[in-house]
């Protein structure tokens, strides 16, 4: 009996995808990237949860194929019915039981006609045998020994008696082995002898093995690779696996019957090549492979559809299957590794389709890799990129952007004219001094205004038009990220680390003269580069929040720039608990008088460099915002109260709006 496999077609309506953009795929690591800080990760997490691709496509995770395939399972359990494996026997016996009667009534009808039956030995036989089958027991197995003896005096009737058997005797070899048929079909003395020799073999194969030593299992398999079916084991682990299979499906089977039933079928199995030699090499069998741990579950069927018993131990092998998948494909989400995954199993029990999503998944990391996103290292493993680290920033400012867009929010403040800087595409009247970034077309269109047409062309100093050009004031900027704990505890880490992210892209791409510094304090401060970004981390196991120590290397960072302006971006969820004291952090909470003076003293130094601190407070306790207050007094620059929803918004425009911009008039 064959089983189902799913298979599922569909027309193309052109969302199936042929591949995924690397684009697209770095966009959906991006969240888990900065929340977890780790690529593999961010890349497990992607693979468990699949990806749904903009142009209408969807890459199953899986999460996906975990659900289809226990979806599958409980299919199988509602289908089919294991008490018809008895129903079958039992319907098979009668019906060899009233073939038997059927001829045994036509001898006697014959007996009784003189002219036709004169011998009465005949009669003596069927009459023998009427009686053997009216005394036959009502279970199945004392039947079945009992026919075992019964001299059948209708060849049809035997055969099919035979034919069960043999099924029995399959039955009874699968639970070791797979693809038997060649090993039990039409045993004959000779046959059986070999396959006490093959058992013996074996075992003593599977004795070697245990011990470390050579198992032979070429020779083995030179001298009865003939009886392991068309696709014989490869080695002696294939071969090794293979039992293991079979006898957890055995198992299974039995433990998924009733007690009674189980007696019933152990006993149906008892004794059926009627040499205990045989069935002692197989006893022995079972027990060498105890190492195995040939496990069986319990199955709970509940549907209607009948089987016999080829078919239920074919069920119970393709439910361990399953099982054994599934197994294959939890360990694959938790490790984010797929080469676990028994690719050919899959496609035999899911289908093509989810064979080519699990493929499709394993190119991911490669497609990042061409694409330049990632790189591999082998201490560290799989790390960005500086191209990767810009597309995750240049992600997290497209949100905040959007976000922006959706709140109806302003952008960039209108400019002011200047006279020097960038051109840009407006134009102006030449004076004196103007850098000389002639527009000819509407210099010489000025020319013939005045002139009228006519060659030569004659130019005058009033002809002369110029590009309008921006006069920018350079910025140097250090954002400060608070990363003590109660940041992540709150909720506001993940967010301060995306706003650094947008920020540095929006600066590297827009404002490429500006420079631009990130900091990080706990209990001290550290210069973190945008390249370790996306993989940042707070301090779980130091205390202290040491904004000292984080204006002082802002102020040293800062004092590269002779020129432009300079500002202080601070991102914090509560005020200072540490300050150094003879290099060393000195935490206290509630904070210390001697920990607020020192972090007054370097808002001090920082305010006589001229640099403007703007702090972005994550909490407004009354105490933060006395403190926080007393800081915008001493800077003169602001302080701004939100939340980690709103913090890349409030930054952004905050930033873009104080930019000068003057052009040239």
């Amino acid at each position: 009996m064959a089983f189902s496999r799913r298979q599922r077609y569909s027309a193309w309506d052109g969302s199936q995808q042929p591949g995924w953009d690397a684009d697209e795929v770095m966009k959906a690591l991006a969240d888990d990237l900065i929340e977890y800080g780790d690529l593999r990760w961010a890349m497990r997490n992607l693979m468990s949860r699949g990806m749904q691709m903009p142009q209408g496509g969807y890459m199953q995770g899986l999460r996906d194929m975990i659900r289809q395939l226990k979806e599958q399972k409980q299919r199988q359990l509602k289908r089919f019915n294991l008490d018809s494996i008895f129903e079958d026997f039992r319907e098979r016996l009668d019906e060899i039981v009233q073939m038997e009667r059927d001829r045994i009534a036509e001898w006697k009808q014959k007996a009784e006609d003189p002219e036709n039956f004169s011998d009465s030995l005949l009669k003596d036989i069927a009459e023998r045998n009427e009686q053997t089958l009216d005394e036959l027991p009502e279970d199945i197995p004392s039947q079945i020994k009992t026919l075992e003896q019964f001299e059948f005096i209708n060849p049809d009737a035997q055969k099919k008696f035979l034919e069960l058997l043999n099924e029995l005797r399959k039955a009874m070899t699968n639970t070791f082995f797979k693809d038997i048929e060649n090993m039990v079909n039409n045993l004959s003395d000779g046959d059986i002898e070999r396959m006490k020799d093959m058992l013996k073999a074996l075992n003593d194969m599977m004795v070697k093995k245990i011990a470390g030593e050579d198992p032979g299992f070429d020779q083995f398999m030179e001298e009865f690779g003939d009886m392991f079916g068309d696709n014989p084991p490869q080695s002696l682990d294939e071969l090794m696996e293979q039992m293991r299979q079979q006898m957890a499906a055995a198992q299974s089977l039995m433990s998924s019957l009733s007690p009674e039933q189980q007696q019933a079928l152990a006993e149906m199995f008892s004794g059926r090549f009627n040499d205990p030699e045989l069935e002692a090499e197989m006893a022995k069998l079972a027990k060498e492979l105890d190492f195995l741990n040939p496990d069986g579950q319990q199955y709970r069927f509940s549907g209607d559809e009948s089987l016999d018993l080829e078919a239920a131990m074919q069920l119970m092998q393709e439910m361990h299957e399953m099982d054994d998948l599934l197994g294959q494909m939890q360990q694959a989400e938790r490790r984010g590794d797929l080469d676990g995954i028994d690719k050919d199993l899959l496609r035999e029990l899911m289908g093509d389709e989810e064979a080519d999503q699990l493929e499709e998944l394993e190119k991911l990391m490669k497609m990042l890799e061409d694409a330049g996103y990632v790189r591999s290292d082998d201490d560290k493993g799989w790390e960005l990129t500086p191209r990767g680290s810009r597309m995750i920033g240049q992600k997290a400012l497209g949100e905040i952007y959007q976000r922006l867009k959706n709140q109806s929010l302003g952008n960039h403040a209108i400019p002011e004219e200047g006279r020097f800087g960038e051109r840009v595409e407006d134009t102006k009247a030449y004076e004196f001094g103007d850098p000389f970034h002639l527009h000819m077309p509407r210099t010489i269109r000025n020319a013939l205004n005045r002139n009228g047409p006519g060659t030569p062309i004659q130019l005058q100093p009033d002809d002369f038009e110029i590009y309008r050009s921006e006069q920018i004031t350079t910025t140097a900027t250090a954002m400060l990220v608070d990363l003590s704990w109660s940041m992540a505890l709150r909720g506001s880490f993940q967010a301060a680390k995306k706003v650094a992210l947008a920020l540095h892209n929006l600066i590297t791409s827009q404002y490429p003269k500006d420079s631009f510094y990130i900091i990080g304090f706990a209990a001290y401060a550290k210069e973190l580069k945008p390249h370790d970004l996306p993989y940042l981390q707070w301090d779980e196991y130091v205390l202290g929040t040491n904004m000292q120590h984080a204006l002082l290397l802002a102020e040293r960072l800062l004092a590269k720039h002779s020129a432009g302006s300079k500002q202080i971006i601070m991102i914090s969820d509560g005020e200072p608990t540490a300050h150094l004291e003879d290099g060393q952090a000195m935490f206290a909470y509630p904070p210390t008088p001697e920990t607020i003076r020192a972090t007054f003293r370097a808002v001090k130094r920082c305010t006589s460099k001229g640099i403007a601190i703007n702090t972005f407070m994550l909490e407004s306790s009354e105490y933060l915002r006395a403190f926080m207050q007393e800081v915008a007094r001493i800077n003169g620059g602001r302080v701004f109260y939100t939340s980690p929803e709103k913090l890349g918004e409030y930054i952004l425009v905050d930033f873009v709006e104080n930019k000068r911009k003057k052009l040239g008039r």
